[in-house]
């Protein structure tokens, strides 16, 4: 069993319908001891989602098995073992990962990374729960759960030959897709706080902050998202934590959004001579606003300053931590005006 920091930290978060479709999962996967196959993108959390199967019924240990970390021709003996002097450098025995979870659960993360002459001497000890250590002439057994992760479509890898079809089929027994975090923001509050709670209660993130949050789209998903919570923790003392405590990605993120919205506004106000296209010098129209619509001499500054909001509003599409951005004001300043100008309910 894991400490309590472990476990917290080994939980899947949120309660968005695709969230809960996968804890359903885990609860029936964790009481059976079948192959489960893990599908999705980098940093979705398969490692989490693997431990929680395993922590349902948690016999014997759980070993991480990092397929793209293990590379060369220690990558055997890695997984089975070796005997003293199997090769140059052996001065000992050793025991190897698959050994090791004999009785529990070997998670093999990015699986697609296997060779395929390792694939091979894998499918035989999900077959026969034997396998033989490097240099040895004697087998020995390990039986074990087996959880496989991978961010690639092993079903196109099977077609290109980079996979073993034998060994597809062995482990897609279940498979359980973890969608990517653009596809559930709804949890994003959520795991803002489970990072938080990590590194002290006192810390808290602005409305501001969480609106930029919510409009990136999170390619590098929840590892992402927890480096950017620490990275505002790290540079600020708290209690809150604001846009500019946000790191460099999304800073840039906001200024482009802000570029694009101030690109189209100008696109959708096309400078006009004064007079529009007729030649007259009538003041009834202003330059960059369309001549079809007159203004009147004098507006007043509430008028304008309701209507800049308006327009701030309609080229963002409703995004407000960018309208106030554009705007030059403060978040909060925005949602007083919107009220003061009975613009919300």
């Amino acid at each position: 069993m894991g400490t309590a920091a472990e476990e917290t930290r080994h939980v899947l978060v949120g309660h968005s319908v695709r969230t809960r479709k996968v804890l359903h999962l885990i609860e029936k996967l964790g009481r059976c001891r079948w192959p489960a196959l893990l599908l999705g993108e980098t940093g979705t959390g398969k490692e989490v989602v693997a431990r929680s199967i395993h922590n349902k019924d948690p016999r014997g240990p759980f070993v991480t098995i990092d397929c793209s970390s293990m590379v060369g021709p220690l990558m055997e003996s890695e997984l089975f073992g070796h005997v003293k002097g199997a090769f140059t450098g052996a001065a000992g025995a050793k025991i190897g990962l698959l050994e090791a979870a004999d009785g529990g659960t070997a998670f093999f993360d990015e699986i697609g990374e296997l060779p395929l002459d390792l694939q091979a001497k894998l499918l035989r000890v999900l077959q026969e729960k034997e396998f033989r250590p490097v240099g040895s002439l004697t087998t020995r057994r390990s039986d074990f759960r087996i959880i496989a992760a991978t961010n690639r479509d092993l079903a196109k890898e099977v077609e290109k030959g980079t996979f073993r079809r034998d060994l597809y089929f062995r482990l897609n027994v279940i498979n359980l897709r973890l969608a990517p975090l653009r596809e559930r923001k709804e949890d994003i509050p959520e795991l803002i706080n489970h990072f938080l709670s990590r590194v002290g209660s006192h810390y808290s993130v602005t409305a501001e902050a969480l609106e930029v949050i919510l409009s990136y789209e999170w390619p590098g998903n929840i590892r992402e998202l927890e480096n950017c919570v620490q990275h505002m923790v790290a540079i600020n003392s708290g209690p809150l934590l604001h846009v500019a405590d946000l790191p460099s990605n999304l800073q840039n993120h906001l200024i482009q959004k802000k570029a694009q919205y101030l690109t189209a506004a100008v696109g959708a106000y096309p400078a006009t001579p004064l007079g529009g296209a007729g030649g007259s010098d009538r003041p009834d129209t202003l330059a960059g606003a369309p001549a079809s619509i007159p203004l009147p001499t004098v507006v007043p500054l509430a008028e304008l300053e309701r209507r800049a909001i308006i327009n701030a509003l309609d080229y963002t599409r409703g995004d407000r931590a960018v309208a106030a951005h554009l705007l030059g004001i403060g978040r909060t300043t925005l949602y007083r005006k919107l009220k003061e100008y009975q613009m919300v309910n």
